[in-house]
């Protein structure tokens, strides 16, 4: 395994594991359980954002930028839902 394929699996078990913390912390009913899940998503996106930040360093990640009018049609949308 090459460190491109190490990063991205890095990066994909934390965005899963992400997901697991913020099911479980929505479904806790014992408070010190809940803010235990809370701080490991916490902790799992800021992780994320690091991986992320060294993929895109070496040029293995890329995004694409929105264009503005596309943000402000998508940021209206959801306000209207709310």
């Amino acid at each position: 395994m090459n460190d491109q394929e190490r990063l991205t699996d890095l990066l994909l078990t934390e965005k899963k594991m992400s997901g697991n913390y913020n099911t479980y912390a929505s479904e806790c009913t014992n408070p010190k359980l809940r803010n235990s899940f809370l701080q490991m998503l916490q902790s799992g996106h800021t992780t994320q954002t690091e991986l992320y930040d060294a993929s895109a360093s070496r040029g293995w990640y890329k995004t694409t930028p929105a264009e503005g009018a596309r943000v402000g049609e998508v940021k209206q949308k959801f306000q209207a839902m709310g």
